[in-house]
């Protein structure tokens, strides 16, 4: 019988994500809904045995402002492009308000569902391809990160997303020497390829939307074994969950389809799927991105009784590896 992996991670980030590209009034119907996307998903979840990463921006564990400015890393980022450094949006507002910029609550109910792993998404969703911005500065940023998490819900962390996808090989010994297992790597081709916001491009942009609803890039599933030849191990994504869209409703049922035939792809292979989002995508339309989600976990539950099929976590996808 095959057995192909189904693993889910989550960037659970907040403001700090978009921070740099939207206002937060232009924003507000999404984080507004985070809280109760993320308890529809944690029972969606708990309904289908799903296992997932939830890799969390470090701010997100603190209570206020003067809690994040009583624990900052030992240096900060210097980015050129200053509108990305969140140290200095943080000093020029007075007062961050809780629900768009820290929400402990949730991560509690995170780590009391079952089978839930809290990643880190970095401290500051820092960005590893930009200009100015150092070596040391991210390991600084990530060690504090680390330090976080332990102090905060007493757990290690193993799996690390780069945020906006930004990752290089020279940061990769930093996960080694920081004892962190895995990243989410991105898919192959060229549209995928991690670069900076000045490098990225409109065409590519436009052959990922079409990606989305046509099979242009392949499954992007993976071979355990492929992802077995060093670490840290890359658990490289397969698929971004896009919001459902009332604009084009009607090209739903192809996003779904395109999902499910390369989950089959992977069950039947005996490769891994790894499907991926914010929680915060689902918070303006949550009844219809909850349908969407199910038709996915019904088709993982289907899998996994037709081919075993099983869910882990990016931990526990890492400790299969290394078993291999």
């Amino acid at each position: 019988m095959n057995k192909g992996i189904f693993t889910i991670s989550l960037d659970f980030e907040l403001y700090w994500g978009m921070r740099d590209k939207l206002k937060l009034d232009d924003y507000l119907d999404n984080l507004n809904g985070v809280d109760l996307a993320i308890n529809e998903i944690l029972k969606s979840f708990r309904k289908y045995n799903i296992h997932a990463t939830w890799a969390t921006v470090g701010f997100l564990f603190f209570e206020n402002k003067q809690d994040l400015e009583d624990n900052l890393p030992n240096s900060l980022p210097s980015y050129r492009n200053k509108k990305l450094n969140p140290y200095n949006y943080i000093r020029e507002n007075n007062k961050l308000e809780r629900k768009y910029h820290f929400n402990s609550d949730s991560v509690k109910n995170i780590i009391d569902t079952d089978f839930q792993e809290i990643g880190t998404h970095t401290l500051s969703h820092y960005y590893c391809l930009e200009s100015g911005q150092t070596r040391q500065e991210f390991i600084d940023d990530l060690t504090k990160a680390k330090e976080i998490i332990k102090n905060k819900i007493n757990q290690e962390v193993f799996s690390l997303v780069f945020p906006r996808n930004q990752w290089n090989d020279e940061y990769l010994t930093v996960l080694k020497e920081l004892k962190i297992l895995s990243y989410r790597g991105n898919e192959k081709g060229w549209i995928y390829k991690a670069v900076n916001q000045e490098d990225e491009r409109q065409v590519r942009r436009a052959i990922r939307l079409l990606d989305v609803y046509f099979n242009i890039s392949g499954h992007n599933t993976y071979s355990l074994r492929a992802l077995a030849n060093c670490q840290p191990y890359n658990i490289p994504s397969s698929r971004f969950l896009r919001p459902v869209s009332k604009k084009i409703f009607f090209a739903e049922k192809l996003r779904l389809n395109r999902i499910k035939k390369s989950m089959t792809h992977a069950a039947k292979n005996n490769e891994l799927f790894h499907l991926w989002w914010h929680p915060h995508n689902f918070g303006k339309d949550i009844p219809n991105n909850i349908i969407f989600l199910n038709n996915i976990l019904e088709h993982y539950n289907m899998l996994q009784v037709k081919y075993g099929m099983k869910s882990l976590n990016m931990k526990e996808v890492s400790h299969l590896i290394m078993g291999i």
